[in-house]
């Protein structure tokens, strides 16, 4: 039981889009995550997916609208809502995620940028 620091662990990786682990909670695990540009189009049928942004800006795609969420805020996807993450004009953004374990990456999508394992750091 110690502090994580979220900053020094965001250091200790560059790839986008491939969440790495710091924690496990119950049934629940703790991701970061840096993000740039676009990702997949997915769904989640049976976890709902919290976002922290922890540095930046995130733009949370959904079919009906796109919602802005700001360094310091979160935004919860209900399972079954598709979704797509993206950040503008370069920016790298750093979140945190809090998911069931049992969580698909992207659903049941697969695409070249599907991750299946992450990372303990």
């Amino acid at each position: 039981m110690k502090p994580i620091n979220l900053k020094k662990k965001h250091a200790e990786f560059a790839q986008k889009w491939h969440p790495h682990q710091i924690a496990v909670v119950d049934d629940m695990q703790v991701l970061l995550a840096k993000l740039q540009g676009q990702f997949v189009w997915h769904a989640h049928e049976n976890e709902d997916e919290l976002f922290q942004v922890v540095k930046g800006t995130l733009y949370m795609q959904f079919r009906d609208r796109t919602e802005v969420v700001n360094e310091g805020e979160i935004i919860v996807v209900p399972k079954g809502v598709e979704h797509n993450p993206m950040t503008k004009n370069g920016e790298e953004v750093h979140v945190l995620l809090f998911e069931k374990l049992s969580t698909a990456h992207t659903g049941a999508v697969q695409h070249e940028m599907t991750q299946t394992e992450y990372p303990k750091i």
